[in-house]
Parts: C-alpha cells; sequence; structure tokens
C-alpha cells in the first residue's frame, strides 16, 4: 500500500514538472505583470525540471 502512495506521488511530481515546462509562459501571464515575465517563465522552467526529475526518481527507486 505504502508503495503504491509514493508511487502516485511521485507520478503527480513528474506530470506537474512537465505541465509546468510545457505552459511556463501561459501561467507566467497570469500570475505576473509584463516586467517580470521573461524572469517568472525561466523560474517556471527550472522549477518545473527539477519536479520531473525528481518525481522520476521517486518512481524508479520505488
Amino acid at each position: 500500500m505504502w508503495n503504491l502512495i509514493v508511487l502516485i506521488i511521485g507520478l503527480a511530481l513528474a506530470i506537474l514538472g512537465v505541465i509546468s515546462i510545457y505552459d511556463a509562459r501561459q501561467i507566467a501571464k497570469k500570475l505576473f505583470g509584463f516586467g517580470d515575465q521573461n524572469e517568472a517563465t525561466a523560474g517556471l522552467k527550472i522549477l518545473g525540471f527539477i519536479m520531473a526529475i525528481i518525481g522520476t526518481l521517486i518512481i524508479y527507486f520505488n
């Protein structure tokens, strides 16, 4: 049971990371002003990349 919960958490992190990478520009437009969009987009892509890596590592080592 514990393995299934950890697997679902890892899968959710990986999916959210990929979505954050793909839709970073649209998310930045909704959340931040025009002056901060490029920096926010870069930050969201980096955060999404890290989340995707952590999620896939959780899945791999589970």
